[in-house]
This record gives structure tokens, sequence and C-alpha cells, in this order.
């Protein structure tokens, strides 16, 4: 049994086997993306991911910051419900 990944019309077909599962593809942002959009510096975005406040994507850590991504479904949650702070 094989693995493999077809991509088509915007969306990724990862078939397994027989079995097809469709992924529709989503919009990624940066730390620095996300922080402009919601008007916050950089560390605030860094701060809500450790704490657990905003979900993100872990990438292999390169250099000196641990990289993420934020999906585009997970930013517009957070601007319908707005992380209070104390």
């Amino acid at each position: 049994m094989s693995d493999r990944n077809v991509t088509t019309l915007g969306r990724t077909d990862n078939i397994i086997g027989d079995t097809a599962m469709t992924e529709e593809e989503e919009k990624l942002y940066t730390v620095r993306e996300v922080a402009r959009r919601l008007r916050v510096d950089d560390t605030t975005v860094r701060r809500w991911i450790k704490s657990g406040a905003l979900e993100a994507i872990t990438l292999p850590h390169r250099g000196r910051r641990q990289a993420y991504r934020i999906k585009q479904s997970t930013l517009d949650k957070l601007m319908q419900n707005p992380i209070t702070t104390m």
C-alpha cells in the first residue's frame, strides 16, 4: 500500500491506499503578519501562542526564534472573540 499526495484545483488530496482524503488549502500567516493585522507587537502574539491562547503550527526551528504559522480560520475566530488581557 502506498501513500501519495495529489494537488488539484487549490486542494490537496491525500491518497492512502485506496482511500482519498481531501484537505482544503488554507492561508497561513506569520507571527509578524498576525501582529500587524491585530495591531500588537510580535512578542504579544508569541506570548499568546506559548500560553495556548492562540493556536499555531510550529515549524522546524531555524535561527534565533521559533517559527510559527497561524491558520486563517484561527485568525478569524480570534477576530470574533478577542483575547482579553489583564
